[in-house]
């Protein structure tokens, strides 16, 4: 081979390729890196993984609560309107209770002037 086919690329990249995997500088860098850069990879997705699950878990305990005073106020609204029912209900017997008792004052006074 003469100097000159050293300037083409592709056999400066083989070359350079070839002397970078014999050295072991390089090769104990290559190692390091790879090992770090794996690390960082399952680190990344553990952090990754995490935050869904805590996503998941807040949007579930979210809707959960949603729900418990979703219930809850309805069963406020029900027992108002309930109350609120049986307070017309009280109200609408009352009259009949008052004329049952005038009536009854009034037969009573009726007897008594015989």
């Amino acid at each position: 081979m003469e100097p000159e086919d050293f300037l083409e690329p592709e056999i400066a990249i083989t070359a350079g390729v070839v002397a970078a995997i014999c050295s072991p500088r390089v090769r104990q860098f290559l190692r390091k890196g790879l090992v770090y850069g794996a690390a960082g990879v399952l680190v990344a997705s553990d952090a990754i993984t995490s935050f869904a699950k805590n996503v998941g878990e807040g949007a579930k305990h979210a809707s959960a609560s949603m729900m418990q005073s979703t219930q809850e106020g309805m069963r406020e609204a029900r027992a108002k309107a309930s109350g609120t029912e049986a307070q017309a209900e009280a109200e609408k017997q009352e009259p009949a209770q008052e004329k049952e008792q005038v009536a009854a004052q009034g037969e009573g006074q009726m007897h008594e002037s015989y």
